[in-house]
């Protein structure tokens, strides 16, 4: 990864809970995990963002939120969603606060993507089959997929792009 660019995107659901379920001490662990995580990564790396910015001309931090952030997500992922929801304004919020310094943010959003840890542990069978079969793409998407979304992001090095978020879902969530 480029010296640039910090990893912001630890994240999980933690588990599937109602909101009924969802105690305080479950809000705080899934906030901390998916929110948190990216607030404490970038306030670490914004003095060297702030340096790279000014001596290379410019400085890129790319959030993962995720489709549940943008239309909330299937039953018992009410507090991820959030989160994520979050994630998707605290990158607006650090692209207008740090782009004078040449600092941009932006997001992207993963619908169902197979092969990653997240979905083979907190998505089942039938629930793949079916959120499958609703993309218009006629498949779920890959961490392929997902990089290569990042890579153009990261690459738009001294670029325009700041504030925005891109959706890697096939075309479910078209905003």
């Amino acid at each position: 990864m480029p010296a640039n660019l910090p990893s912001t995107n630890a994240g999980s659901i933690v588990g599937r809970r109602i909101l009924e379920e969802a105690d305080d001490e479950f809000w705080a662990e899934v906030m901390s995990l998916n929110l948190g995580s990216a607030r404490r990564v970038t306030r670490a790396a914004v003095a060297h963002l702030a340096r790279s910015a000014q001596d290379r001309g410019g400085a890129s931090i790319i959030n993962l939120s995720s489709l549940a952030g943008r239309k909330g997500g299937h039953g018992g992922s009410l507090v991820y969603s959030t989160a994520k929801g979050a994630v998707l304004t605290f990158t607006r919020a650090l692209a207008a606060e740090l782009g004078p310094r040449g600092i941009r943010a932006n997001a992207v959003t993963p619908g169902l993507i197979l092969g990653t840890s997240f979905h083979d542990t907190h998505t089942t069978e039938d629930s793949k089959r079916a959120t499958a079969a609703g993309i218009p793409l006629g498949r779920a998407g890959t961490p392929e997929d997902v990089a290569r979304a990042v890579v153009f992001l990261a690459g738009e090095f001294d670029g325009f792009i700041t504030g925005a978020t891109l959706d890697i879902n096939g075309g479910v969530y078209m905003a």
